[in-house]
């Protein structure tokens, strides 16, 4: 008998790795889950070259939510960022950013709405991911793809890291440039984010009273 059994053992088996089917279950796809942006968390900086030296400022964020399944990739929320928080430490030079460059009276916010996540999303052992987004800024939209690097915190939460690239003049912001004074058509932003990921709450099943159950016919 006991021969038997571990024959049939084998044999199954055997069977199982021939079919290229795991002898162990599965593991379960992580669950669907939101992040919720902190302004105090969030550090956004700018840059910016010209002719006589490189521009270093920095932009608030306003506020920021998005809800991420990692079976499916789907991902949808806002991010919005202060479009009137900019500034580099030079007032006058922040003062024409505003009023000219930006228009930030008119336009005071700049958004970024992601819709899918490609890659491994892992907020345990981290990872590089690939968002698909809207990027509206001074009243345009435009697809952004970003790069966005997850690194745990060994608390249960994780950072986000991206840098892009933001071709301003050619999406038909004013050229800041002067006959004597150059600076780049493009403005670099970098983004750190720290957060602790909510789970998603499956809804509770109803329960219906005797009375509420109808009988199909």
């Amino acid at each position: 008998m006991r021969r038997l059994r571990a024959g049939l053992t084998v044999w199954v088996t055997a069977v199982f790795l021939a079919a290229g089917v795991p002898a162990q279950p599965p593991a379960e796809s992580p669950s669907p889950f939101t992040v919720v942006l902190a302004p105090s968390a969030t550090s956004i900086h700018w840059t910016l070259n010209t002719t006589l030296h490189t521009v270093h400022g920095t932009f608030q964020l306003k506020n920021g939510s998005f809800h991420v399944d990692p079976a499916t990739g789907d991902c949808s929320g806002l991010i919005v960022i202060d479009a009137t928080s900019g500034e580099s430490g030079d007032s006058a030079r922040d003062g024409r950013m505003h009023k000219v460059i930006l228009e930030s009276a008119r336009y005071p916010e700049i958004t970024y709405r992601p819709a899918h996540v490609s890659g491994r999303i892992d907020l345990a052992s981290g990872g590089t991911v690939t968002v698909e987004g809207t990027f509206t800024m001074h009243g345009q939209s435009h697809s952004l793809p970003l790069t966005v690097a997850i690194q745990p915190n060994g608390t249960g939460g994780a950072k986000l890291s991206t840098s892009f690239t933001v071709p301003f003049v050619g999406w038909g912001l004013k050229d800041p440039s002067t006959f004597i004074f150059r600076t780049d058509k493009q403005v670099v932003l970098n983004v750190e984010a720290g957060f602790v990921p909510v789970a998603e709450q499956t809804p509770a099943r109803p329960v219906l009273k005797p009375s509420e159950v109808h009988t199909a016919r």
